[in-house]
């Protein structure tokens, strides 16, 4: 019910070794730095030059750092040079910033104007990096993913295909292939200072975790301005309707709907 193979569906994921030896799906929040410092390939300090912020386009292609003599269809987010188009060309655009060499941009993905990403970060292949994304450190983000404008990510993972297109916080979270509505928010510390307890019935499960927003399984999608309480596990289908505050374990294909008492239902 709380290992990581009930929320997700791992099997080809190269991102499975972050829940190597993980008793419950949260255990993988503990390994995200050790997991970075064990593959992350950084590729960005030819871009940086030791400055943060990218005065021009810039583009990684096959290991190399071009930075004229290129043409960008901004509409297609493909990269032609001599008339050729540059498979699998990661795009990042004047105006991004980028605060550390400890930061790795996959192939084909393009990162906006706006940006600013603290290392230690590994960005997968194939993904959105909106316009002012605020992305912190200590995050992974797997393959055709969006993090989307003003959305803001610190200690996360996005596992693959996970969308979080507007204004979303997602803090020491875990996220399947999900879509976040806009101005969903993960909340990942207690008022009270204490360390997050998951109860389920009548049971305890002590995380060890001061900070633990919501883990998000396979199938989840949240409404506008929705909101998770710290400690939150949705699993597989669940839906969190616009405006509700989801707070402790919900089971496969549960509804939670704002309502007078907080009310959930199974889903159809």
């Amino acid at each position: 019910m709380l290992k990581p193979e009930d929320f997700f569906d791992l099997e080809g994921n190269h991102l499975k070794e972050l829940f190597k030896n993980a008793e419950y799906v949260w255990d993988g929040l503990k390994n995200i730095s050790e997991y970075i410092k064990n593959n992350i390939t950084p590729n960005v300090s030819n871009l940086r030059k030791g400055s943060s912020f990218l005065s021009k386009d810039m583009i990684i292609y096959d290991g190399r750092v071009l930075e004229s003599g290129f043409i960008i269809d901004t509409v297609k987010g493909i990269v032609r040079k001599d008339g050729i188009v540059l498979e699998g060309a990661a795009i990042i655009y004047a105006g991004a910033v980028l605060m550390d060499d400890e930061i790795c941009i996959g192939k084909g993905t393009i990162v906006e104007s706006g940006v600013l990403i603290k290392g230690p970060a590994i960005i997968g292949e194939n993904n959105e990096i909106r316009h002012g994304a605020y992305i912190r450190g200590n995050v992974i983000i797997g393959n055709r993913c969006v993090v989307g404008h003003t959305t803001e990510m610190k200690t996360a993972v996005m596992l693959g295909e996970s969308k979080a297109g507007h204004f979303a916080y997602i803090g020491d979270s875990i996220l399947g292939k999900v879509n976040l509505g806009a101005g969903t928010k993960l909340a990942n510390l207690k008022i009270m200072e204490s360390k997050i307890v998951v109860n389920i019935d009548d049971k305890r499960y002590e995380t060890g975790l001061r900070k633990f927003g919501a883990i998000c399984a396979d199938g989840v999608e949240t409404g506008c301005n929705s909101v998770t309480m710290p400690g939150s596990l949705l699993s597989r289908n669940t839906l969190l309707y616009p405006n509700a505050t989801g707070r402790g374990y919900y089971a496969p294909n549960t509804i939670i709907k704002l309502r007078q008492n907080q009310e959930t239902e199974g889903r159809k």
